[in-house]
């Protein structure tokens, strides 16, 4: 069942032969999707194939010029520049939106099987992970090619096609849903996904397991606003990190070609769920112009970043003495023709950690002001990332927290407003936040949600400046799907 096949049902006279033998033959020789195995089989396709990191990552201010020409890629710039890629190749953003809508319509298909068999108890698994399968490709789209999420604007403001049902014509036009309409039934599928949700899966966290789903819901409600939902996802995790986040530490002792594999593997406990996708993201380290630079990286991960004045544990390599890169992306080519040498690259990146869950548990909790328990959680934090941390002597204090985070009246500007020390808490965890997952695409969410103002230099022209309220916020709707009569953002 390696593709779903949508086909136009035609209805030809049939007056030689029998209705009731006209009805008992299968009209095509599709796979009928009538076991809880097949089902099953179907979801391994609810997940995106395609990679979104790329175009994520450069659009943010992770990025920089590196100032080398011969490096340059139509595709690459586009992304810097916040420009619509026009290629539908691997890691563009028309792939990725293609990608969504194709794991929308395997979810869909699931979740119409289920029904059609009666809904069974023994299928609820399949439904709640079909339903957070199909939240989780809506909520990628509308987090890409939607303005970022305002309650008091969500009723006009554009969203994306929020699709529930199989599709049955050949060619079927779809209007996009407010971004009230969205949020609405995103958070039906969530909260109904995870009534259902179980961790009986095989390989399990290639799979919308209890944590992942959980994990999800919580990125959902912090996007949203509801701090008290967030912390109620979290509980769990919060009473016993220990063990749980990313091990940084034990990854120094570890060769080149080791910890690039082990970062995304299901060993590592903070991984919840993982996808293997088609991708050449980890060669654009050495191929792209735009990348995160040896020059500037100290303004992210330097020493004078940690709070407790002390070096991170976070690994940075080059492959030029140019350009630097993370080892978190480990290819693995697939050969369609061996002896022609052509085929396919993948990578494994992890959609949902426990370390961003912990994460939006702290932001949470500042922003509910409970502010002791998130300087505790957050000193915990830091301290899994601190070389020779020490929990007696390094204690985080409300005083460091401002003196180093300063309240900015206007950098981290959400839709609901901050306490000047919720603004100095914010942007702490912001920023650690971007250096856990530099790279991997998810500064943007920030970007996008704290409507953070991004400078592109350029050494060889004028910088470009993503202002707040920008309209480049919201990626340009695909050609092939705004051909199709998707309306298009306004530039």
């Amino acid at each position: 069942m390696k593709k779903l096949k949508i086909l136009l049902a035609l209805l030809l006279p049939v007056s030689f032969i029998s209705c009731d033998e006209f009805l008992s033959e299968t009209p095509d020789n599709r796979t009928q999707i009538d076991t809880p195995e097949k089902i099953s089989e179907l979801l391994v396709n609810a997940y995106p194939n395609a990679c979104y990191t790329e175009f994520a990552e450069t659009m943010t201010d992770n990025v920089f010029d590196s100032g080398d020409t011969g490096l340059f890629t139509t595709i690459n710039s586009e992304n810097y520049n916040w420009e619509m890629n026009n290629s539908t190749t691997t890691d563009t953003q028309a792939n990725y939106w293609n990608a969504c809508y194709n794991a929308i319509a395997h979810a869909n298909k699931a979740l119409d099987a289920i029904e059609q068999l009666g809904s069974p108890a023994n299928l609820n698994p399949q439904k709640g992970e079909a339903l957070m399968a199909r939240a989780y490709a809506h909520f990628m789209l509308v987090s890409f090619w939607s303005k970022r999420y305002d309650p008091a604007t969500a009723d006009t403001d554009l969203g994306i096609p929020y699709v529930r049902e199989p599709e049955d014509v050949l060619i079927k036009k779809y209007k996009r849903n407010s971004m009230r309409e969205v949020f609405d039934y995103l958070e039906n599928d969530i909260e109904e996904g995870l009534k259902y949700v179980t961790d009986d899966q095989n390989l399990r966290k290639f799979h919308f397991n209890k944590e992942a789903a959980k994990a999800f819901a919580s990125r959902f409600y912090l996007i949203k606003g509801n701090w008290d939902k967030v912390i109620e996802l979290t509980d769990q995790l919060a009473a016993n990190p220990d063990g749980k986040l990313r091990d940084f530490k034990s990854y120094l002792s570890l060769d080149y070609d080791t910890q690039l594999r082990i970062y995304a593997e299901p060993t590592q406990e903070t991984n919840l769920l993982i996808v293997s996708v088609p991708s050449y993201y980890s060669r654009s380290f050495y191929l792209n112009r735009f990348q995160l630079t040896l020059a500037r990286q100290d303004e992210i991960l330097g020493d004078a970043t940690n709070i407790f004045n002390k070096e991170w544990l976070y690994v940075f390599l080059s492959y030029n003495n140019n350009t630097s890169f993370v080892p978190k992306f480990n290819e693995q080519f697939k050969y369609t023709n061996a002896n022609a040498g052509i085929g396919y690259g993948y990578i494994a990146i992890v959609l949902f950690s426990n370390d961003e869950f912990y994460l939006n548990r702290i932001e949470s909790l500042v922003m509910a002001n409970r502010i002791e328990e998130a300087r505790t959680a957050l000193q915990y934090f830091i301290g899994t990332r601190t070389a020779n941390y020490d929990p007696a002597t390094d204690v985080l204090t409300d005083e460091l927290i401002v003196n180093k985070y300063p309240a900015s009246q206007n950098k981290y500007a959400p839709f609901y407003a901050l306490t000047d020390l919720q603004k100095s808490y914010i942007n702490a965890i912001g920023e650690l936040r971007r250096k856990d997952f530099v790279q991997e695409g998810m500064r943007w969410f920030d970007v996008k949600r704290f409507n953070l103002e991004v400078k592109h230099e350029m050494y060889n022209g004028p910088t470009n400046i993503l202002t707040k309220d920008d309209n480049r916020r919201a990626l340009q709707i695909p050609l092939q799907a705004s051909t199709n009569g998707i309306e298009k953002n306004p530039r």
